[in-house]
This record gives C-alpha cells, sequence and structure tokens, in this order.
C-alpha cells in the first residue's frame, strides 16, 4: 500500500514559508488588519476533505474537487492551492489558484515560484486576489526563500497575477460550469 503521507507532503519551498508563517493581526481601533490572513497547513489536505468541502462550495454533489491540490486557508475559509491542469506537470509547476468563501475565485499565480514571489512582496493569497497592485512589506525571509527557490523571477505582485491570469482566463468559466 502507497504511504499517502508521502503524496500529501508540501514541496520544499512551501514547507519553508509553512515554518517561518504569515503574521496577520486585527486592529480593533482602526478596524483594520495587518499583515497577511493565511495559514499554509502542514500538508496538503486529504482528498476526502478536499472533496467534502468542495461539494459544499459548489452545491453540486458530482464534483469533488479532484484537480485542486488545496495547502491552505484564511480565516474567512478561503482555499489556496495547486489546480492540475497541466497534464503530467509535476505540482510545483501547475498554477495557483484561490477559491473564496463568498464565491471569488481567481488564478493568483503560473507555479510554485511566482507564489513565493507574491509572498516575498508581503502578499498573502487573499490580499494577492482582491488587490496585486498594493503596497505591502516586503517580506525578507519570505524573500530569500523565493531567491533559493525561484532565481530571477521576481516581479511587481500585479504583473504576477496579470500574467496568470492572462494563461488561465477561463478559470472561472470552468467554477461557474461546476456550480449548482
Amino acid at each position: 500500500m502507497a504511504d499517502i503521507s508521502a503524496d500529501l507532503a508540501l514541496p520544499t519551498a512551501l514547507a519553508e514559508v509553512a515554518a517561518i508563517g504569515f503574521e496577520w493581526e486585527w486592529d480593533e481601533e482602526t478596524d483594520e488588519g495587518r499583515g497577511c490572513d493565511f495559514e499554509l497547513y502542514e500538508h496538503f489536505e486529504k482528498p476526502d476533505r478536499t472533496a467534502w468541502w468542495f461539494r459544499l462550495w459548489t452545491g453540486n454533489q458530482e464534483a469533488d474537487g479532484s484537480e485542486f491540490r488545496f495547502f491552505g486557508t484564511t480565516g474567512a475559509g478561503d482555499y489556496t492551492g495547486f489546480w492540475l491542469v497541466r497534464p503530467g506537470a509535476p505540482v510545483t509547476d501547475q498554477p495557483v489558484v484561490h477559491i473564496g468563501s463568498e464565491g471569488e475565485r481567481g488564478v493568483l499565480a503560473r507555479d510554485l515560484g511566482d507564489l513565493l514571489w507574491l509572498f516575498a512582496a508581503g502578499l498573502g493569497p487573499a490580499e494577492a486576489m482582491d488587490d496585486p497592485a498594493s503596497t505591502a512589506e516586503p517580506n525578507d525571509a519570505f524573500r530569500v526563500i523565493a531567491e533559493r527557490h525561484a532565481p530571477g523571477r521576481a516581479r511587481p505582485p500585479a504583473q504576477i497575477v496579470n500574467d496568470a491570469r492572462t494563461e488561465f482566463p477561463h478559470f472561472s468559466d470552468l467554477i461557474d460550469a461546476m456550480c449548482r
């Protein structure tokens, strides 16, 4: 029998990001958040959990979300993961998508390397989804990880997100087709 834990292991670069973690806090006085509301899982989400959530989210009992490998969430219940759309390509070469708890969804990065540079720029998935051109405080620890795993690929976050959405313009249509 295959070891499912090996199948669920995060790629090294994501595990390194998870070991550092994202900082996020809510300021009651200003009613604003600071940092990134994102938590990486210790491993990819188990397929049965993905199927349960995806069926609930789409309202479609036939959809199982098997085309996704989710690796993190926000406090609001948004999911972020790889969309397994490139046949035969390793998971790290698959695009990264964000599916929000309120129906929002989009492609954030063409692959893990691009996602690492979003993190280095100080953006989490929700922040990149909502406003990739926003000014965030860069994260030096994540920058070191991005330089090690995706050297020479630094670009402005808005360009990273735009490049991903240009390459995969029909992601939202795919999701719409699954919803009931």
